[in-house]
């Protein structure tokens, strides 16, 4: 991969948007500024030389630590991390970039974080930001039909969030 003339391209097109990188990684990585995504995104897809025209996937982690013994010894804050992986067809080579969030909008337990949708760049993204949602807690803004597509429509709770407590009793049915 092309490594400082890609970055200073990005950085050009889109100031503030590249946070951190590791290009020396197995899988190479730019972080990027949670608000400058989208513009980062198009301009990957379109504008770039390498023209990353595909993403095969959106992760969410859940950085917290819920034992406060183990809290008390991590480096780091807690946040959400989202992790999109692109793919190029036209240079056969991925990328992934990374974008730091807090767990809870304006630190309001409850409040979910937010981030501008990338479906209008790639179409596919569609059900990548719905499972992140339904799993994770993340509000897609300007995604088009945000709604769960794993858990049912009533479900309570995140279950990929560190803190997630499953219910005792769903409909009148009992787990564990």
């Amino acid at each position: 991969m092309r490594g400082p003339a890609f970055i200073d391209q990005l950085e050009a097109a889109v100031p503030g948007a590249v946070a951190g990188r590791s290009l020396e990684a197995i899988d190479p990585w730019l972080e990027i500024a949670p608000e400058k995504l989208l513009p980062a995104c198009r301009w990957l897809k379109d504008s770039c030389e390498i023209r990353f025209d595909g993403l095969q996937c959106i992760t969410a982690i859940d950085w917290f630590q819920p034992d406060a013994k183990k809290a008390a010894k991590v480096s780091w804050e807690p946040h959400t991390e989202l992790v999109y992986h692109l793919w190029s067809t036209v240079a056969r080579v991925s990328l992934v970039l990374k974008t730091k969030l807090p767990r809870w909008q304006g630190d309001k337990p409850g409040q979910l974080p937010e981030i501008a949708s990338v479906v209008s760049v790639w179409r596919g993204a569609d059900w990548h930001e719905r499972e992140v949602y339904d799993l994770s807690g993340v509000m897609f803004v300007g995604h088009p039909d945000l709604r769960r597509i794993l858990c049912p429509e009533d479900w309570e709770g995140y279950p990929l969030r560190k803190d997630y407590e499953m219910p005792l009793e769903y409909h009148g049915m009992r787990g564990r």
